[in-house]
């Protein structure tokens, strides 16, 4: 389903109760039907993101979207304890792809293509300040988003302490880390990618059991963060499949 927009479509979503990932409002004030919106996405605890009118006009297909957009669910989330309960393969230890920001589109559905190809559990998207999967999302990922479970949490410095607690070992994605061909992902593993701008959050890197990086020769000293998740995610799958 493409984005709802307008003040009399975005109010009968939000009435129907289907699964919206973020409500953009333009800034300024805000009377009659669109305080209505508001209230209702605030009740039923959806993102609210105040943006500049020309974002939306930007982002608009209709050309007529009366200062309001909602961004719609193209799946339907799953909860992480919904994954973490699943019985496990014994031939394939749990591997989860948390992603700590990622907000461009383009690059949540490459790195869902990725996950899929290598066999990925779930990956884990936060709620706010980050890209949820839409349509657009869903066009990048080729489809991948129909096969492999994506779950919104609310915090995921706490999704960390859970996993950590199931046994799983937390690897970030880091230029700081060591070489993952030198580490063993082979056991249970959560991989957490960074933002585009500043890579992993502090508190979130301080989680990590251990930071993960590729090597490089170039005078580039990074890589686009869905081509570098992928890279250690294929690494994982190489271990796994040698048993290295």
């Amino acid at each position: 389903m493409a984005d709802v927009e307008g003040r009399r479509p975005v109010l009968e979503l939000l009435r129907s109760k289907r699964e919206v990932n973020k409500l953009l409002i333009a800034k300024g004030r805000r009377r009659g039907s669109i305080r209505e919106i508001l209230d209702l996405a605030r009740s039923q605890g959806i993102v609210v993101q105040k943006v500049d009118r020309a974002v939306l006009d930007r982002l608009s297909v209709t050309s007529n979207h009366q200062g309001v957009i909602a961004q719609v669910a193209a799946i339907k989330y799953k909860k992480i304890e919904e994954v973490l309960e699943k019985e496990e393969d014994p031939h394939w230890p749990p591997f989860l792809v948390l992603l700590d920001g990622i907000q461009d589109p383009h690059n949540l559905g490459s790195i869902l293509r990725s996950s899929e190809a290598v066999g990925v559990n779930a990956v884990v998207i936060p709620e706010r300040r980050a890209a949820g999967v839409t349509a657009a999302v869903m066009k990048s990922s080729a489809g991948a988003a129909n096969h492999v479970p994506v779950c919104r949490v609310g915090n995921m410095a706490d999704t960390i302490d859970l996993l950590k607690e199931k046994g799983f070992w937390i690897a970030g994605a880091d230029p700081r880390g060591e070489l993952c061909y030198k580490q063993d992902l082979g056991g249970p593993l959560a991989l957490v990618i960074g933002g585009e701008g500043d890579g992993l959050g502090r508190l979130v890197r301080e989680k990590c059991d251990f930071l993960s990086a590729l090597p490089m020769r170039g005078r580039l000293n990074s890589l686009n963060a869905a081509v570098a998740g992928a890279v250690i995610m294929f690494e994982v799958l190489r271990q796994r499949q040698l048993g290295e």
